[in-house]
């Protein structure tokens, strides 16, 4: 089921795409200075791409809010959008409900559940996300166009990285054979170790992602940092020979010249604590290409890794257990 839903993601986007530009989002009635998405897992991921694909061209902070609570900078100036695929994440319906009373512009993207239906009852803007996909994880290409697109309805982006999405299609179609093999590869390398997936700090997504979809589609533990900042701490914690890890560098020809520096440094000190580091190197143009070319292969990757850990990809009871047990505590 899982390979199913990755296989349509090329499908997806191009979906959004049409959804993102038939979607009418109304002027702010007042300036917008800040950017606020209240959003969690397969929801809350797309605006961390986001926030990473508008840094040099959005000229306000935008920022991922993953919990209950609100910013006290939240105000009539800023733009908040509620990200929820199922409508129902109960973190996101909590903080909604703090945003409804700041003034702020709110824009909801959903596919149904309790957000579509404060939206329609009371007046919000919102776009409906088709409801027949059974993963939010696998959601990641609605999510994030949606957010680009309210940006550009709004007049606070350019057509650009919309532009960069359409390209990114095209080269995932052209790709599509190479990138299962390369996730194959990975899945591979991977098997019977524990990942640890590094990348530069404006690439921390694509690791992100990668991590999270190694836990719930695969079922194991993994962790991820990011570079330049692993370099003043968690480089030191590289000590002991261990071989049960498997280091991943996600790397593109585009990384700012001192941190492909310090990544080789680094390869050398690890090397010296496990013999198991792979590089993935990106294709495309861009930042926006270069990481939805590594979401793909990522998520084949963590689906492969599921097959030879004989998991369920699809399967999330222990997520089900803490979504009941919180129900019993009011």
């Amino acid at each position: 089921m899982m390979n199913q839903l990755i296989d349509k993601f090329i499908d997806q986007l191009q979906e959004a795409l049409q959804i993102g530009s038939e979607a009418v989002i109304t002027p702010s009635d007042n300036p917008i200075h800040h950017v606020y998405v209240a959003g969690l897992g397969g929801s809350g991921i797309g605006g961390d791409f986001v926030r990473e694909f508008v840094y040099n061209e959005l000229a306000v902070p935008y920022t991922v809010g993953k919990t209950y609570e609100i910013p006290a900078w939240v105000s009539p100036n800023t733009l908040a959008i509620a990200s929820s695929y199922s409508g129902n994440t109960e973190e996101t319906l909590e903080a909604f409900a703090k945003l409804q009373d700041t003034g702020a512009k709110l824009v909801i993207i959903s596919s149904g559940g309790k957000l579509i239906e404060i939206a329609k009852e009371s007046g919000y803007d919102y776009i409906q996300l088709p409801g027949n996909w059974p993963s939010p994880r696998a959601c990641l290409g609605y999510s994030l166009i949606q957010q680009l697109f309210i940006l550009r309805h709004l007049d606070l982006i350019g057509d650009t990285l919309i532009n960069q999405v359409k390209t990114s299609i095209n080269q995932l179609k052209f790709n599509q054979d190479e990138i299962k093999k390369d996730a194959k590869t990975l899945a591979q390398f991977i098997y019977g170790r524990i990942p640890v997936i590094y990348s530069t700090n404006s690439m921390e997504s694509v690791a992100l992602r990668f991590r999270q979809q190694v836990n719930e589609n695969a079922k194991q533990l993994a962790w991820h940092n990011v570079i330049p900042e692993m370099n003043h701490n968690e480089l030191v914690g590289w000590k002991q020979n261990n071989d049960k890890l498997a280091v991943i560098y996600f790397r593109n020809k585009s990384d700012y010249k001192r941190n492909a520096v310090r990544i080789d440094i680094n390869k050398t000190i690890i090397n010296k604590y496990t013999p198991h580091i792979a590089e993935l190197w990106s294709r495309g143009n861009s930042l926006v290409e270069q990481a939805l070319y590594f979401v793909h292969l990522g998520d084949y990757a963590s689906y492969y890794l599921s097959e030879l850990n004989n998991e369920d990809s699809i399967e999330i009871e222990v997520i089900d257990y803490l979504k009941a047990e919180l129900a019993k505590v009011q």
